[in-house]
């Protein structure tokens, strides 16, 4: 499906492809992400060792990640390097590539309970979830663990939010513990809202830096509750009560209160 990509990938970019067909001089390959758009892997750029026989480096049907050194548009033509891509970066592509698969068939699964197209859910609402979560798959990710309420204030419809919450909790293993509480904040300060935001900002900031995730959820002024997610309770224990001790830490230099209390 690959909806929202370009025709033709750019000079630099990782790409999967299938090997379909080897030649003396290299391997045609067919661009998974590209509509099947055919390439050339030159032997030349198979290995950085000397390529007796391609065959023991690459076969039919081998899933493989290449880095784009030229591509002509006009002609169709695009020159690829298996040589250049490193495990490391071969392993994050593949595993960037399984996602973008897997949140394509969940926007096909929901376009289907929705009766719209594909296309038109994917305009409607994919540029507003990757605004938020930073790609398609965190969103859905963060809509399996929660359900609907994750898509509130991103301007993503209800029933959208619902269709998308039922296909993503049928399909996404959704990993860890979740722990909550809530702080209560007030300032008598002229930038009050101001200063409680970047506070709350903190709280992201402070879970991310010990391999958590924290989600936000204003409950009315003055309250706002606070989600940990972590690989397990213990971690998410740690972290919530690191976030809460450097919220209050940092909140004692503002005019105003501040409490937390767990739910």
């Amino acid at each position: 499906m690959s909806l929202g990509r370009a025709v033709f990938p750019v000079v630099g970019e990782l790409v999967v492809a299938t090997i379909k067909r080897i030649e003396s001089y290299g391997a045609y390959v067919s661009l998974d992400e590209y509509e099947n758009r055919e390439g050339l892997l030159h032997i030349s750029e198979i290995s950085s060792t000397w390529v007796r026989n391609i065959r023991n480096h690459v076969r039919e049907g081998q899933k493989v990640v290449l880095q784009v050194l030229r591509v002509d548009p006009t002609r169709g033509q695009i020159d690829l390097s298996l040589r250049r891509v490193s495990k490391d970066e071969h392993r994050k592509k593949i595993e960037d590539w399984k996602k973008t698969r897997k949140a394509e068939t969940l926007i096909k699964s929901a376009a289907g309970a929705l009766g719209v197209s594909e296309a038109e859910l994917y305009e409607k609402t994919v540029p507003k979830i990757v605004e938020r979560f930073g790609s398609l798959y965190s969103g859905l990710e963060e809509v399996a663990k929660r359900g609907a309420p994750a898509f509130e204030g991103v301007g993503v419809s209800s029933g959208v939010a619902e269709a998308l919450a039922k296909a993503a909790k049928e399909k996404i293993a959704v990993r860890g513990v979740t722990i909550q509480g809530v702080f209560e904040i007030t300032s008598m300060e002229p930038k009050g809202v101001e200063a409680i935001k970047t506070a709350l900002l903190g709280v992201k900031e402070e879970a991310e830096a010990n391999d958590a995730d924290a989600a936000i959820y204003t409950l009315g002024a003055p309250r706002y509750r606070i989600e940990v997610t972590a690989e397990d309770y213990k971690k998410a224990e740690a972290v919530l009560e690191k976030i809460v001790d450097a919220t209050t830490a940092s909140w004692a230099e503002h005019d105003g209160k501040i409490s937390f209390r767990r739910e």
